[in-house]
């Protein structure tokens, strides 16, 4: 499948954080983001999601990703909250309820092609008993 979306991902940088550690947090979700830091926190920019994917399925959270995206859209775009300590260790873990004390890595999909169901298909397929549903 071909696509094309826009990942905008920020993240505060506390007085007691390295921000070297929070790029890390960063990259190790989405690999290839192209990180800068501005006035306290980082942004960054990712247009592949193959690892997040990747992880999605290899942590069989598919069905909360799903809840996570479904559950925050608005019209071709759709956001989430990621844990910073989780994400530093290369594990995707939705934020949800409080924020945590460091701050969350938020993240912001805008989907150009295809539609957000189809993509969202895509990265965190439907599942049957926990395994995705395929149409082979």
């Amino acid at each position: 499948m071909i696509y094309s979306i826009d990942l905008q991902i920020t993240a505060p940088v506390r007085d007691t954080e390295l921000s070297d550690r929070v790029e890390d947090a960063i990259t190790n979700i989405f690999p290839g983001a192209d990180v800068e830091e501005r006035h306290g926190e980082l942004l960054a920019e990712v247009h592949a999601v193959d690892h997040f994917s990747q992880l999605l399925h290899e942590q069989t959270i598919l069905d909360t990703a799903r809840g996570e995206f479904f559950g925050n859209r608005d019209g071709d775009t759709f956001t989430f909250d990621l844990k910073k300590q989780a994400a530093f260790q290369g594990v995707v873990n939705f934020a949800v309820g409080n924020p945590d004390e460091l701050g969350d890595i938020h993240v912001r999909v805008r989907v150009e092609d295809p539609t957000v169901e189809e993509f969202v298909d895509f990265i965190a397929p439907p599942t049957q008993d926990g395994k995705p549903i395929t149409d082979e």
